[in-house]
């Protein structure tokens, strides 16, 4: 084989390559499936290495999805130049985040924790998993790392095949949702169009999902599964949750003692899916105790009727609309408290 073919084979193959790239984009761009960002270890980090920045040019947000979902962080920054480090995680615990912010002798700053009871209350591994494989990541980034990833950001943000997620090979094998069988349990899947993700690690719901009765209620019976499945687990003794308690009290009290501060949310909920937290994780014993003990201040949605009674699409989180209400209000109650009064103090700069 000559030089001229081996050339003409290269240049046959490449337009076929890109014929099919192009074909797959298009299609799904048809399907209403935007780029996005693959929330994983690398952009997790990318958002931690900013949480020590100066403490009146930063506010950091943990929890679990909710305040990702409810967070719209084009709203917050219409509001204030005060920039929202987000680090909460999707089905996952926020305490293993803030015990490493209380351990960082270089956060100084402030510090909003959300609370979903049934995580934050949670020991157990499989919702500590992706907060320790995070932080572990962002202790050990390595030079290549970190230039992987800023190649990788341009690239996520404009083309959504690039999902790993949601339409690598193995993400679609596992969406054909095979039936669990002896040895072998499998996941439920949540639909593609219900959490996408921005390059700040926003999290929001297209329109089209908001739209699709199927989709919301497939989304309904994942939580009916998961709630389902805690209720057959033993029920956590009092001695475990009271070292859960004394565990937070000694990390806010490391972050205080630095000039942090810290203030508890309880983002919406709704329907059954609120009663039954409600039920569950009382406010005496939980939140009440959580603010005392601490002595943080908090903001319970259901304490402010502007934003007490949300109808969350699938019970648990806020759509983009509702999203943008939540943070204009949420903004306003959380500049009241002291330690947080700078964030009215600093204007936008866009």
């Amino acid at each position: 084989m000559n030089d001229k073919t081996i050339f003409k084979s290269a240049v046959l193959t490449l337009f076929l390559v890109l014929t099919a790239v192009v074909s797959y984009e298009i299609y799904l761009r048809g399907e209403g499936i935007p780029a996005d960002f693959d929330d994983d270890s690398p952009l997790w980090a990318d958002s931690r290495v900013k949480a020590c920045e100066s403490a009146d040019k930063t506010i950091v947000f943990i929890g679990s999805s909710r305040i990702k979902f409810d967070l719209d962080i084009p709203t917050w920054n219409s509001l204030t130049s005060v920039e929202p480090i987000q680090l909460a995680m999707v089905g996952s615990c926020p305490r293993p985040v803030l015990e490493d912010l209380a351990n960082d002798p270089n956060f100084k700053g402030k510090l909003v924790i959300d609370v979903t009871e049934r995580l934050f209350f949670s020991n157990a591994p499989p919702n500590q998993e992706t907060p320790n494989k995070n932080i572990k990541y962002f202790h050990d980034r390595t030079p290549a790392q970190y230039a992987s990833f800023e190649i990788s950001k341009v690239l996520e943000s404009q083309f959504a095949f690039l999902d790993k997620n949601n339409l690598s090979l193995s993400a679609e094998l596992d969406a054909l949702e095979l039936q669990s069988r002896p040895g072998v349990f499998m996941m439920p899947i949540f639909p593609t169009l219900f959490d996408r993700t921005t390059y700040e690690r926003q999290s929001y719901m297209t329109e089209s999902f908001v739209a699709d009765t199927v989709q919301r209620n497939k989304v309904k019976s994942i939580w009916a599964f998961f709630s389902k499945g805690a209720k057959m687990a033993p029920p956590p003794k009092q001695a475990e949750y009271d070292a859960i308690f004394k565990s937070v009290v000694a990390n806010i009290n490391k972050i205080k003692a630095r000039g942090g501060e810290v203030v508890f949310v309880r983002t919406p909920s709704s329907g059954s899916f609120y009663q039954e937290e409600s039920m569950g994780f009382t406010r005496e014993r939980f939140w009440d105790r959580l603010l005392k003990e601490t002595n943080c201040p908090g903001i319970h949605f259901k304490d402010y009727p502007a934003i007490a009674n949300f109808d969350c699409p699938e019970l648990s989180h806020l759509k983009r609309s509702d999203a943008v209400i939540f943070t204009k209000h949420f903004f306003e109650l959380l500049s009241q408290h002291d330690g947080f009064t700078y964030l009215k103090q600093t204007n936008p700069t866009h």
